[in-house]
């Protein structure tokens, strides 16, 4: 699928496609990444009635329920999905285990800054919840590092849409 057909499907189905996508990205489920439908997004909505603040605002909340959906998994069956996950992929061990004492070593600050890093981003909340940082504070901190990356990638579409589209055309 396009931009166009993108656009077309935010213009039929306005925000709840948006949060829809949004969410399953966040649940690191099959989809548009955000880095595709977050800057159509700004185009849509730079080239529409719509608000650039209610549609970030609703790309935040979409996060964070995915994210927060994340997070209790790895809280109520992380562990045994991270053993099971290792026995089969042994040499991912060592690399999870990193990122889980990163999340030791620097609790909800790590959590904020690894929502800023492609596909890290959607995938820290698992071990979030199996260190069990503490739920409040986590979801301030994924709220802020989602709140940042969202808002850059959908202002990049609102600022620079119409160049895009005029390359499109």
């Amino acid at each position: 699928m396009d931009v166009n057909g993108v656009i077309g499907y935010l213009s039929n189905y306005g925000m709840i496609f948006l949060f829809i996508v949004i969410l399953l990205e966040y649940l690191n489920l099959p989809g548009f990444p955000a880095g595709i439908i977050l800057p159509v997004a700004g185009i849509w909505v730079a080239n529409s009635n719509h608000s650039f603040i209610t549609a970030l605002i609703i790309s935040v909340m979409a996060g964070l329920i995915g994210s927060c959906a994340l997070y209790g998994l790895g809280l109520f069956g992380g562990e045994f999905l991270l053993k099971k996950y290792v026995n089969k992929f042994p040499k991912q061990g060592k690399y999870i285990e990193e990122k889980m004492e990163f999340l030791r070593s620097k609790g909800n600050l790590g959590v904020f800054i690894s929502k800023l890093i492609p596909m890290v981003r959607t995938l820290i909340s698992i071990p979030a919840g199996v260190i069990r940082l503490n739920f409040l504070e986590y979801s301030i901190y994924s709220a802020l590092g989602i709140l940042i990356w969202n808002g850059a990638f959908m202002s990049a579409g609102y600022i620079f849409g119409d160049i895009v589209l005029k390359n499109l055309m």
